[in-house]
């Protein structure tokens, strides 16, 4: 757990170091991907392909792979651009997936707006997708089999579970529906016997549901729109959210912002997630951990316990 943040007025919730979990994490990854390659005779491949020039897109691809290659792993990113038509996207998809030194494939979100997302996404094959958005792997999860599960979800639940231990009976509101984010949340929360509600922006009475929760998941993109008030005192909150305020003067870069406003919500919280430092940097994390889970399966190995 995270040291208490400084008061300086009212008691603060602790901010829960997203850093140094993912930092954990990344460390058993990379002794468990040395442990693969000694037994395999190769190491885990994790491919990503980015389609035009997003300069959020561009940024966190180079992080993914700085990591992978500080985790032991393999791979490249494939850089196309933005004019690449469907067909060749699907034809180099396709070319991953009967790559044999290939574990993982990720298509980086979001695609130019000539090409169709979901057609693309249920192209990977299900055993590669190691975002988890194959609606194979969304099934699966939604009827509790094994499968590889969203990346920015599944960091939650384990810094939730750090945090809170057991989940079971706990009341846990998920502002948002996404497929990405909001939906596999709600599946991986009940999964972890917790009692899941879903709202969203059309909620009617939105503040006095998220009240209720013992633990309040933000995942909506609008910037700070969580108030304080709207969190229960000593709820736990996992804020996804990382919105961009405009600058506040011409030329400059805005404040990076979550879904919660933080300052009034941690006067309220036992515990909540930074933005940044809080769930950003497990998302990466959980991306190794799953390339390693599905190097794991496809050799035939016993899955490690990360």
């Amino acid at each position: 757990m995270s040291p208490a943040l400084p008061t300086g007025g009212p008691t603060r919730g602790r901010a829960i170091d997203g850093k140094a979990a993912a930092a954990a994490l990344r460390e058993k990854v990379a002794e468990a991907a040395r442990e693969f390659s000694r037994k395999a005779l190769r190491k885990p491949g994790l491919h990503v392909v980015l389609v035009g020039e997003d300069p959020a897109s561009s940024v966190y691809v180079g992080a993914k792979e700085k990591a992978l290659n500080a985790a032991g792993m393999t791979g490249a990113v494939h850089r196309l651009p933005t004019d690449t038509s469907e067909g060749d996207l699907l034809g180099l998809v396709r070319k991953l997936n009967s790559d044999p030194a290939v574990d993982g494939i990720l298509v980086q979100l979001p695609l130019p707006s000539h090409l169709d997302e979901a057609k693309v996404l249920d192209t990977i094959d299900p055993a590669k997708d190691v975002d988890g958005f194959h609606v194979v792997n969304a099934g699966k999860l939604a009827v509790g089999k094994d499968a590889l599960v969203p990346c920015t979800p599944a960091g939650c639940i384990r810094l939730l579970k750090a945090e809170r231990g057991d989940l079971s009976g706990l009341h846990a509101v998920v502002i948002g529906r996404s497929n990405i984010v909001g939906k596999p949340m709600a599946q991986l929360l009940l999964a972890e016997n917790a009692t899941v509600t879903i709202a969203h922006s059309r909620t009617r009475n939105l503040p006095e549901l998220a009240k209720t929760a013992d633990i309040l998941v933000a995942a909506v993109g609008r910037p700070e729109m969580v108030k304080g008030d709207w969190v229960k005192e000593g709820a736990t909150v996992i804020d996804v959210g990382i919105n961009r305020l405009p600058p506040a003067e011409e030329g400059g870069k805005g404040k990076l912002v979550g879904d919660v406003a933080y300052d009034e919500a941690a006067k309220h919280a036992a515990a909540i997630t930074p933005v940044p430092g809080g769930v950003g940097p497990m998302t990466i994390a959980m991306l190794l951990a799953n390339t390693l889970a599905a190097a794991h399966a496809r050799e035939g190995f016993e899955a490690p316990s990360l």
